[in-house]
């Protein structure tokens, strides 16, 4: 007959296997590797939410940066719609053409005109060469004058300053010229015509300044739509 004692040692056994065996293991996906018997460290424990806070300063900080391009952007294209200082030299948009494009016929003035004046200064001075010189520096403000002119107007570029010197200088020279036909000219002419001349450039600059505000400001809005 069995013994009744090596029986219960054999169940004992046999329970206390079973109890190692049934004894649990970490999840797989807890993202923590702990020794067998051990439980996880405050560190270990800690490191799931420093990378989850890590990940949404990251994402805050690209949403910064992208909200500071995209202004400063908006305040370039702002910028360019603005009139004064270097900004008016700058071209916006595309060049204006002339009634008679695609013909050159502003540029073609100049050309001609720019080859006339060096022909007439390298033969000397005389009657024929004294009239092509002047024939050639007409052609040359005619074209300078138109192309100006069209870039101003419609808010190409700014051509404030020279457009206002022109008119000043032509009637200086109109009134120099025909007192010099009539009696030989007075030295105190040239300075009493100085105020006449800067009260007509003031008043010519403000009145283009104005022009070119309102035409760049139709350019820029145009280029927006």
């Amino acid at each position: 007959m069995l013994n009744p004692a090596l029986a219960t040692d054999a169940v004992a056994k046999r329970s206390s296997r079973r109890g190692r065996a049934r004894k649990r293991r970490p999840p797989a996906g807890s993202g923590v590797a702990t020794s067998a018997g051990q439980a996880p460290s405050a560190a270990e424990k800690q490191a799931p939410a420093a990378l989850g806070e890590r990940s949404r300063a990251g994402g805050s900080r690209g949403g910064g940066e992208a909200r500071a391009s995209r202004r400063s952007r908006e305040q370039a294209r702002a910028s360019t719609g603005r009139v004064g200082g270097v900004s008016d030299a700058l071209s916006v948009g595309e060049r204006p053409h002339s009634a008679w494009h695609p013909f050159p016929l502003s540029e073609l003035l100049i050309l001609a005109g720019a080859i006339g004046a060096v022909v007439a200064w390298q033969r000397g001075f005389s009657r024929h060469n004294a009239t092509l010189l002047i024939v050639s520096i007409v052609a040359v403000m005619l074209g300078t004058i138109e192309v100006t002119l069209r870039e101003h107007l419609s808010g190409f570029r700014s051509h404030a300053i020279m457009l206002s010197m022109l008119p000043p200088l032509a009637f200086h020279t109109a009134v120099i010229l025909g007192t010099q036909t009539q009696t030989t000219v007075p030295r105190w002419l040239n300075v009493a015509l100085l105020p006449i001349d800067g009260a007509l450039f003031a008043v010519l600059y403000r009145v283009l300044r104005a022009r070119f505000a309102d035409a760049r400001r139709e350019r820029v809005f145009a280029g927006r739509r």
